[in-house]
């Protein structure tokens, strides 16, 4: 077993090592302490699915989301994206303790009209840029949080299947599952 210092970034070695099988292929239900509930389906090294069960922009769903995912020490991950609405999310997820902190950055349209993203986002890419671009942007209404991982599984990875319906024609209770 190698030590922790190894894993260190440091000026010469700025990349820890890249394991990302601990949540790549997985699902995860977390619920905010805000009460928020949330959905993450990390479907490949690059790329997550998610359903918004509850909240702000609750019923909206999105497939295929470019990321940026790495592991930034063993068991702990950091997704990050920039969503077509113009929202920010940053999530550090560590399974093992089954927490995470996320910090959503959502443009002032979405935070006076978030009913606007509540539907399938990959039907409607145009609508949500032309929002965007329509603004207004600022301020930004910044969401911080910890959250509860009700739900941690190995869902196995690229595997379109797993979010494949909107939070809303899931049967009654479907998120509230645990493990």
């Amino acid at each position: 077993m190698t030590s922790d210092a190894t894993h260190r970034t440091t000026v010469a070695n700025p990349v820890p090592p890249q394991d990302l099988s601990g949540i790549v292929g997985h699902r995860l239900i977390y619920t905010y302490a805000n009460g928020w509930q949330y959905e993450m389906y990390v479907k490949n090294d690059h790329t997550i699915d998610y359903r918004i069960h509850s909240g702000h922009v609750g019923g909206r769903w999105v497939k295929d989301q470019e990321v940026d995912l790495v592991m930034l020490t063993r068991g702990v991950y950091k997704v990050s994206w920039n969503e077509p609405t113009g929202t920010s999310v940053v999530v550090n997820i560590i399974p093992g303790e089954r927490v995470l902190h996320g910090v959503i950055f959502f443009p002032d349209w979405v935070k006076t009209h978030g009913e606007r993203t509540v539907l399938f986002q990959n039907d409607h890419l145009d609508q949500m840029h032309a929002h965007r671009d329509a603004g207004p942007t600022y301020p930004l209404y910044v969401v911080p949080e910890f959250a509860k991982i009700t739900l941690f599984e190995n869902a196995g990875q690229d595997n379109d299947e797993i979010i494949s319906v909107a939070p809303g024609d899931l049967p009654s209770g479907w998120s509230d599952r645990t493990n």
